[in-house]
């Protein structure tokens, strides 16, 4: 059986973008899911002195064995100001001076979601247009808008939003 990781590129505890995730990889069939939370991977903040004065945080390590030992990844990244959290940048920062290519060609369904109507738009974006450097391997991308007017329940509720992050579940599932 396949192994898929959902996660949020935030720290937030009430993530919105964890919801999403969550809800996306309960519509990916046949897969076994394992939900990561950032906060279990804390890491000092990214700097070159701190790296020459103390190596590479074993948390960084750890969630870049985690990419390399799945199938597939399906990530929501809150937008912060048009951009990635901080949270997720210092991890993403960490991961990238072990390997530049963190996130090893596996097929990703890349997600952002946030309460205004253009749902993340700016942080995707620039995640589909940085990725790919980084060997990222997006097979499916969804912007989902207004998450508290279409969200309810652990569900999207918006029949047409819903519509389409199931065929992008799909476009995922087959690329794996």
């Amino acid at each position: 059986m396949k192994n898929i990781i959902a996660f949020a590129g935030t720290n937030s505890k009430k993530s919105i973008n964890k919801k999403l995730a969550t809800y996306a990889s309960s519509l990916v069939e046949g897969v076994e899911v394992d939900i990561l939370d950032l906060n279990d991977f804390e890491l000092p903040l990214y700097g070159i002195d701190y790296e020459i004065d103390h190596g590479i945080p074993d948390n960084a390590h750890k969630f870049l064995d985690i990419i390399k030992s799945s199938d597939g990844i399906i990530l929501s990244l809150a937008e912060h100001n048009g951009v990635y959290s901080t949270a997720f940048k210092n991890l993403f920062d960490w991961m990238s001076r072990i390997d530049g290519k963190l996130w090893s060609e596996k097929p990703m369904l890349l997600m952002a979601t946030s309460p205004g109507g253009r749902g993340g738009a700016t942080v995707l974006d620039i995640a589909k247009g940085r990725f790919g450097y980084m060997g990222g391997n997006i097979v499916a991308d969804f912007s989902f808008p207004s998450f508290n007017d279409n969200f309810s329940e652990g569900k999207i509720t918006n029949e047409v939003l819903n519509s389409d992050l199931k065929n992008k579940a799909v476009t995922f599932q087959k690329a794996l």
